[in-house]
């Protein structure tokens, strides 16, 4: 876990509102997924910067166990055409620390370090929480993923 600071930028991308509560966001998230994947909503995104997925935990009511709004997307260097039923949002950036996420996606690996993560002592800022499927996410049994935790500036 190292702490980077992440510049602004923006996603164009699709979102559902959900909660961790009784495994909800398991269903609503696995959907957004499922959707992303067989609909191929990241080669309708326009003026992508590269290929890499995002999946960005935003809008937090309170803390991690409160409902917020998961958003699925790539970044963009514009904002200038959205495709219908999709939005997109500008992150601040910030002071984050990196975990990485290793292991069979398909498994839940990437929900075993969430877990682990909402026990960690970070004093959370609950603005825009990240994972990042990169090229080393592109074989799902085998993956690397990094999630970047917004922190408070110390």
């Amino acid at each position: 876990m190292d702490k980077v600071t992440i510049k602004e930028f923006i996603v164009i991308g699709i979102s559902v509102r959900t909660t961790n509560e009784n495994g909800q966001s398991a269903k609503d998230i696995g959907k957004l997924w499922n959707k992303f994947m067989t609909e191929g909503i990241s080669d309708k995104i326009p003026n992508k910067i590269d290929g890499t997925i995002y999946s960005i935990y935003t809008e937090y009511e309170s803390d991690h166990t409160k409902p917020y709004t998961t958003i699925l997307g790539c970044k963009v260097s514009t904002t200038d055409t959205i495709p219908n039923g999709m939005i997109a949002k500008t992150f601040k950036g910030g002071d984050y620390t990196c975990f990485l996420s290793k292991g069979d996606l398909t498994k839940g690996a990437v929900y075993e370090t969430w877990s682990k993560i909402w026990n960690t002592d970070l004093d959370r800022t609950y603005t825009a929480d990240f994972e990042v499927y990169g090229e080393k996410a592109q074989n799902p049994t085998d993956a690397e993923v990094e999630i970047y935790v917004a922190i408070k500036n110390e």
